[in-house]
């Protein structure tokens, strides 16, 4: 235990003196928080799906139903309302979104406006007989950047982990790793003690991310602490699992700099990260489901704010699990000491 301490220090001392390990780990996700509070929208062909519940049963509601499936960008889904409303006046149309996807409810909101403003249009010389209300599924307290923060801090910890595969590819260069295999040294406390640096590192990232989170934009945090934890660190320690696969196949430091950016920059921009897998085509929207970010974004959001799920937080959990099985796995078998 003492020997997995000192060296747990010895790596710790080694990544606060690199200031580049320093920005990319702690300054580059403040600034992303700092700079961006909104979700930046991109291109595609959206296809939303609504859940439509139909209280009236007339004629009337059947064609504004006709409408929105001919707008093309929606599917309706029939079936009951779990907790009725009670929604007076008639010709009222209620749109229940989600206030953690800004976003997406956003759009949602404009679409339905605009083809309740078509079905007025239609009645041509009657006062508009259709309006929309927006309601919202959760508080109106969460912050609009409620999507967004889960979604930096998932960016943080797989940056860490990603990343972790460079200095050991430099240590193995340096022949530093030969050296301390060849020491009464078991091999399993320098991994174990690479990965409580990492754990560390995460730590601080997450109460930096949390305290601008909260304190500056007003997010406000509706799931219990125990839960945050374990998400953080069952993400971290998955990332740090596929850097050490990195390391495996990388012979050099400019390869494991370039095998990392491969990995790097398809996880942030497939993922859900930077905006909401709806408006997204089909086939990326497939390949999404593939990445491990998707999963940990997912669940972060869930236990951060109660976001609504991509998949339950129990799916979540066991493909993060699934993904630092398999990579340790890997890891075991290839990764090189010299």
């Amino acid at each position: 235990m003492q020997a997995l301490r000192s060296l747990s220090v010895a790596n710790l001392r080694s990544f606060v003196r690199d200031r580049a390990a320093l920005f990319w780990t702690l300054a580059f996700p403040i600034l992303f928080v700092v700079l961006f509070g909104t979700i930046f929208s991109g291109g595609g062909n959206p296809n939303y799906k609504l859940g439509w519940v139909d209280q009236d049963g007339t004629p009337a509601a059947a064609e504004v139903r006709a409408a929105f499936t001919r707008s093309g960008l929606v599917t309706l889904q029939d079936g009951p309302l779990a907790n009725e409303q009670d929604v007076s006046g008639s010709g009222q149309l209620v749109l229940y979104t989600d206030p953690t996807r800004t976003t997406t409810s956003g759009t949602l909101t404009q679409i339905a406006s605009a083809v309740a403003t078509g079905i007025n249009l239609s009645l041509s010389g009657r006062a508009p007989v259709l309006t929309v209300q927006s309601q919202a599924l959760q508080t109106e307290q969460l912050s609009n950047v409620s999507y967004f923060v889960p979604s930096i801090l998932a960016m943080a910890l797989m940056q860490l982990g990603v990343f972790a595969a460079v200095p050991l590819v430099q240590q193995r260069e340096k022949l530093i790793l030969k050296r301390l295999s060849a020491t009464p040294l078991p091999r399993w406390t320098l991994v174990v003690s690479n990965i409580v640096v990492r754990l560390i590192i995460a730590a601080v990232q997450t109460a930096l991310i949390l305290a601008i989170g909260v304190g500056l934009l007003g997010v406000q945090l509706t799931g219990d602490w125990l839960r945050i934890v374990a998400v953080v660190g069952l993400g971290a320690v998955t990332f740090v699992s596929i850097g050490y696969v990195i390391a495996s196949f990388a012979r050099t430091e400019e390869s494991a700099n370039g095998m990392t950016s491969i990995v790097q920059f398809p996880l942030m921009f497939l993922s859900g990260i930077f905006f909401p897998l709806e408006i997204m085509p089909n086939w990326l929207r497939t390949i999404a489901t593939f990445m491990p970010l998707t999963y940990l974004g997912d669940a972060l959001r869930q236990v951060m704010v109660g976001g609504t799920p991509f998949v339950p937080l129990g799916v979540d959990v066991a493909i993060l699990g699934g993904w630092l099985v398999v990579c340790l796995g890997i890891s075991a078998r290839f990764f090189r000491w010299q």
